[in-house]
């Protein structure tokens, strides 16, 4: 796919947040692909730029669905899809009149997935449900410990589910950080523990491209399905991400995941001045 050169134009982003995962959308019909790397991550940076852990463009389907989306993550590289992601597109197309609710289709990297919008009572508040597919379960791996399992999953987007005990002390960015270098193309990692009663999940999460996030929707929804394989819990999980409580619904092989999704804010950019202003690049020491 070619990438979208930088230039002087304004950008018009709204953000949104869906469990605390957040992200700048675009509105951009007439897409000739994903924005420059280093555009998005001068954008992302959170000291920086405006700070997201991705950016998604809203862009046209040509009727393979009623719109489409471009999702890269922090890093600038794309990837495949986000539910969390997905429920704040919807947020923005259904505020921008592109569609209408309660239920529409995105076309994306991994695939047509259909989303069901409801509005909430709060000041840019909603909830969404989105059908994210099949999860397709790798085999377990051999642990040395039996309380601990971990097994890949593949919702159109990479996952590595590991269960324990406990997530006390679990070191989310060293572990996930390593896995990266063993996977091609990367992968997200989910470390997930007993919620204490049935059909709940706690969930910490190294997301590729990002790092530890507040939440993963793709990621509550492999951890849901690999669970559920071990026999921790039914049809029905509550998955409690730090930033909030994501439902999932498993239907056979198939995976749904609800909620809630805001939007904070309206920015308007100058991608040069956002270059301009990005991190400094630091050289090595002579």
């Amino acid at each position: 796919m070619t990438t979208t050169p930088t230039t002087s134009s304004l950008l018009r982003f709204t953000k949104h947040h869906g469990a605390g995962n957040d992200f700048l959308v675009l509105i951009d019909p007439v897409s000739t692909g994903p924005l420059a790397p280093d555009l998005v991550q001068a954008l992302c940076d959170r000291r920086f730029g405006i700070g997201a852990d991705g950016v998604i463009q809203i862009v046209d389907a040509h009727g393979a669905a009623d719109v489409g989306m471009v999702l890269q993550n922090a890093d600038g590289g794309e990837a495949e899809m986000s539910g969390n992601g997905m429920r704040c597109l919807a947020q923005a197309a259904v505020l921008s009149a592109l569609v209408t609710p309660p239920e529409f289709t995105v076309a994306t990297a991994a695939g047509i997935k259909t989303v069901e919008y409801f509005e909430g009572d709060g000041v840019h508040a909603a909830e969404a449900s989105v059908e994210l597919g099949s999860a397709v379960l790798g085999p377990d791996q051999p642990q040395k410990f039996p309380d601990r399992k971990v097994r890949t999953v593949d919702m159109g987007n990479p996952h590595v589910v590991m269960f324990g005990p406990t997530l006390d002390g679990v070191d989310v960015t060293g572990i996930g950080s390593s896995l990266q270098a063993v996977h091609e193309g990367g992968v997200n990692v989910e470390f997930i523990a007993s919620g204490g009663e049935p059909g709940v999940l706690d969930l910490r999460v190294f997301e590729r491209g990002v790092g530890e996030t507040e939440a993963c929707g793709t990621g509550s929804a492999a951890a849901a399905a690999a669970a559920r394989s071990w026999g921790l819990v039914g049809d029905r999980v509550v998955v409690r991400n730090p930033g909030g409580t994501l439902q999932v619904t498993l239907d056979g092989d198939r995976a749904r995941l609800r909620g809630p999704v805001h939007r904070i804010a309206s920015v308007v950019v100058d991608p040069l001045a956002v270059l301009d202003g990005a991190r400094p690049v630091r050289t090595a020491a002579r």
